[in-house]
């Protein structure tokens, strides 16, 4: 897991805290010299396999509102760029948040634009965490999370002022729908309880007076005023500061604050650094004001990261993955010896039943050659029904015919020593005469091969002639018959009917 470790920035030192589970541990407090410089530098050398977010704390801090016409994308980002070198020249340490569109045709944005003024005071800590490669997501400001630090503690309202003890000065934040619109920095010459107390009363009568002057807020508009302070305080700071014209003052005990941060550390005075400390440790927000070229460690850091997790996901795949076939295998193991065994007893059964039966003489292997033989026989036996049924239908067709005999063989006979092929035709032979009376040779002729072509009609079937009514042969002349009684004699006649199977 990444360790995430606070940096804390005034106007005097930088202080490192390590963020424990809600504990907020001291690391480190380094001078704006040469010396702390260096120490920095050693420190982040030993933990640069963290990820560092900055706070700072410095009144070179500046707001400015603007509106831009309604843009996405890289054209968005490239007017918001161009604003901000209008605005704040000479600093790249600048953030914009969006506050929502105008409600017109045009659909304008209104953009809040913020800047860290001062980017000197920044350069050499920035330098020496680019040196070491330490990732740095992001420099955030106090002022920054002032309206996260109200909606965090449940105070909503629209407008209202926070004022926090920040390192001997007074953090005076001007909030509007939990953005800081305006927040500057006073200094605190009187650090007793009592000092401090008048100092949050005549720095909101000051603030309030200025805001009005800047047409910030009508005059006769109320005013909520927010103070952090420690308990010990709020007796005192109540006394100071009693509710008065516009302003109306509500006391915020730091330890309860820190319980609803769920921050273990509890703030010994009135200072309110660790409120915002743990407040960026467990809510960062998603604006920040360090550009890209000071994040480059922080994305190759998440990238790295991102990497590692995928080959974490692989590798947890591959093992589910193994761990499934495994189990499968074991599965298709149990099964093959449950049907091994299952196999075993159906042997040993059939043995027990076998020995029962009656001696048949003949070894096993002749018994199946003769069961495979007779499978063929059956396979190629046939029955003359169809064939019979075929001679039926065409002889209802024709009443002057009379079958006399019918004979049907199946397959042809061979010679012994032809190869020997699965023969499937079989042979119908019919033999009948044509009855008719007082008809003609070529009336009996006619009536003839209208039987033989009905019959070669029939599907797979091939006719041949065994004996016609009469004999023709060539060089002879068809002739009719003597007399009346020749020609009412039947004529009988013989075809061989050759009808072939699908294999």
């Amino acid at each position: 897991m990444i360790t995430r470790r606070l940096l804390y920035l005034n106007t005097h030192r930088l202080q490192a805290f390590a963020c424990r589970r809600g504990e907020l541990l001291p690391e480190g407090v380094f001078e704006n010299n040469d010396d702390g410089l260096r120490e920095f530098a050693q420190y982040l050398a030993e933990h640069r396999s963290s990820h560092f977010s900055l706070l700072a704390n410095v009144a070179e801090e500046g707001h400015i509102h603007e509106t831009i016409p309604f843009l996405r994308g890289q054209d968005r980002q490239t007017l918001i760029t161009r604003k901000i070198g209008q605005h704040f020249l000479g600093t790249a340490l600048a953030t914009a948040i969006s506050l929502g569109y105008e409600k017109t045709q045009r659909k304008n944005e209104k953009l809040l634009l913020s800047a860290l003024t001062n980017p000197a005071h920044f350069e050499p800590w920035l330098q020496r965490i680019s040196s070491a490669e330490a990732p740095l997501a992001g420099i955030y400001t106090v002022a920054q999370l002032g309206g996260l630090l109200v909606k965090k503690l449940g105070f909503g309202g629209t407008r209202s002022l926070l004022l926090t003890v920040q390192d001997h000065s007074i953090r005076e934040s001007y909030l509007v729908d939990g953005h800081a619109h305006f927040s500057r920095m006073a200094p605190l010459s009187d650090s007793s309880i009592a000092g401090i107390a008048s100092a949050f009363s005549a720095e909101a009568g000051k603030l309030h007076q200025y805001l009005i002057g800047q047409r910030l807020i009508g005059r006769d508009e109320n005013l909520p005023v927010l103070i952090v302070a420690h308990p010990m305080s709020i007796p005192a700071i109540e006394k100071a500061c009693p509710d008065r014209g516009q302003l109306s003052f509500t006391i915020i005990d730091s330890h309860i604050a820190a319980a609803k941060l769920k921050l273990h550390t509890l703030p010994g005075d009135n200072r309110s650094d660790l409120l915002f400390l743990q407040l960026l440790a467990s809510a960062p927000p998603r604006q920040q004001f360090a550009g890209e070229v000071h994040r480059h460690h922080y994305r190759l850091s998440q990238i790295r990261h991102g990497l590692v997790a995928a080959g974490l996901v692989a590798l947890l795949g591959s093992v589910l993955f193994s761990a499934k076939q495994t189990y499968d295998a074991h599965e298709l193991r149990e099964e093959v010896s449950m049907l091994a065994a299952t196999e075993a007893d159906l042997n040993h059964r059939y043995q027990d039943i076998s020995a029962t039966f009656p001696k048949l003489g003949i070894d096993n292997d002749t018994l199946r050659q003769l069961t495979s033989r007779y499978a063929e026989l059956v396979n190629q036996q046939r029955l003359p029904g169809p064939a019979y049924g075929m001679v039926s239908r065409v002889l209802d067709q024709m009443p002057n015919i009379v079958l006399e005999e019918i004979d049907w063989k199946n397959g042809i006979s061979s010679p012994p020593n032809a190869s020997k092929q699965t023969d499937n035709r079989e042979i119908t032979t019919v033999r009948g005469s044509i009855r008719l009376e007082r008809a003609t040779t070529r009336q009996t002729l006619a009536i003839f091969n209208q039987f033989v072509e009905a019959l070669r009609h029939e599907p797979g079937v091939t006719v041949d002639i065994l004996q016609r009514p009469f004999d023709i042969e060539s060089g002879t002349s068809l002739r009719g018959g003597d007399g009346v009684d020749e020609e009412a004699k039947p004529r009988q006649f013989a075809v061989e009917i050759i009808r072939s199977h699908a294999p």
